[in-house]
């Protein structure tokens, strides 16, 4: 083997060393995560500010990487027909199609382009300086390919949005926490605020018949019991019927003059009223512009819904907030093999999530109460019996107003549903 041709052997392991390069490149610009990038710029990773500068104005970046790998493709496959022309003749262009596929699909494509993508930020980082040169140098064939590409797309128009949806923010989280890069607390505190502004009022309410009010013509005895028993901060103040609120009285406010003989009607703060369907976004910074801790849910008549609290809506984002007052309730609880015990104020969505079944749409029936009601087609009373599904439903508690408690027996225990 004379010295020209070890030349050649050299400068065509270079030319597949680089289509390599740009494959890999490619793949870890498409693959890496902008925003880890982006983290680490604003540390002070020049490379990483320089490869995210890159990927923003990703067709140039695609179209430098396509062009100069299909440079030293074409360069490494005409040069290796030389070679083994000089060598073997005649059927030199055939052994050499054979062997620079095998050597660009495994050196050129495949190898790298795995490697990239184990490690795409990595990569991506370290290749940004030369990347960038590439793009420099190749500008005016760039600029020419961008103008075909600006016309093909006229041709073509596509009506997809690029925008993220919620649907794929979510996806990202779940993806997230099965890579371990997220525990669970951090993806639900990301799926609550995510799914913040879905919420209306009337998904976390308390109904009417659960809110502990005051009347305005209640003496100091009786309001102080309330504030003792309920261990709340405010209560809802109403005249003649909890239908007509008329304002919220503070506790503090309460102790200042409850010996003082000063009626309530002088503490007592304005109300703020909402409709159910207001989302739980807007409700927040209203009470906030308000500055008010609790709004009272109105119907179209004008009569009382029911409340939501700020703790409430906070709730919603950071989950169950307990201090000293607050009593644990346990809506669920397994009491045997297949048997459950039911709080029939427990929503009814979650019910159905806990025992691990699909519900039929019962828009207007947000409480295991109200289901329970509905399918009876009347006041439940103890010991009422129905079946639904796979389930068998018992009540077991009630009081003189409404329906307090079931007890569901499954006849099937769904594959979905985990022992516990």
């Amino acid at each position: 083997m004379d010295s020209d041709t070890i030349v050649q052997i050299l400068i065509l392991v270079l030319l597949i060393l680089g289509s390599a390069y740009f494959s890999a490149s490619e793949t870890a610009f498409t693959s890496m995560n902008k925003i880890r990038v982006k983290s680490m710029a604003n540390n002070g990773n020049r490379r990483a500010n320089a490869a995210l500068k890159l990927a923003e104005d990703y067709d140039k970046l695609i179209a430098g990487i396509l062009i100069g790998n299909n440079i030293v493709n074409i360069a490494a496959t005409s040069l290796a027909t030389v070679i083994f022309i000089s060598h073997f003749g005649e059927i030199g262009p055939t052994i050499s199609t054979i062997v620079m596929t095998v050597l660009v699909l495994i050196f050129g494509e495949i190898s790298p382009k795995t490697m990239a993508k184990n490690s795409p930020e990595k990569f991506a980082i370290v290749s940004a300086p030369f990347m960038k040169a590439v793009v420099t140098v190749l500008k005016p064939l760039i600029a020419l390919f961008g103008l075909w590409q600006n016309m093909i797309s006229k041709v073509f128009k596509s009506d997809d949005s690029r925008g993220v949806t919620e649907e794929e923010l979510l996806t990202m989280v779940e993806e997230a926490q099965n890579d371990g890069e997220i525990d669970n607390e951090e993806s639900e505190l990301i799926r609550n605020a995510i799914e913040f502004n879905d919420i209306e009022a009337i998904d976390i309410h308390t109904s009417r018949v659960d809110v502990v009010a005051v009347d305005i013509t209640e003496d100091n005895e009786e309001i102080n019991r309330k504030f003792r028993e309920s261990g709340f901060s405010r209560l809802p103040v109403y005249s003649d019927t909890i239908d007509n609120i008329i304002g919220v009285l503070n506790e503090k406010d309460f102790r200042r003059i409850e010996d003082a003989g000063i009626s309530i009607r002088k503490v007592i703060s304005e109300p703020v009223f909402i409709i159910p369907s207001m989302k739980i976004s807007e409700l927040m910074r209203e009470l906030q512009r308000k500055k008010s801790h609790l709004a009272v849910i109105i119907d179209e008549y004008g009569g009382t819904v029911g409340i939501v609290t700020l703790e409430d809506i906070i709730e919603e984002l950071v989950g169950e907030i307990w201090d000293e007052h607050d009593k644990v309730v346990e809506n669920f609880r397994k009491v045997g093999r297949n048997d459950y015990i039911v709080k029939c104020g427990a929503d009814l969505e979650d019910m159905f999530e806990y025992l691990g079944m699909s519900e039929d749409e019962n828009e207007d029936i947000q409480t295991v109460g109200g289901w329970v009601t509905d399918a009876l087609g009347k006041i439940p009373e103890i010991n009422d019996t129905f079946k639904y599904k796979n389930i068998t439903v018992t009540v077991t508690k009630r009081d003189s107003r409404h329906v307090l408690e079931i007890r569901v027996h499954m006849d099937a225990e769904p594959e979905s549903k985990k022992d516990e």
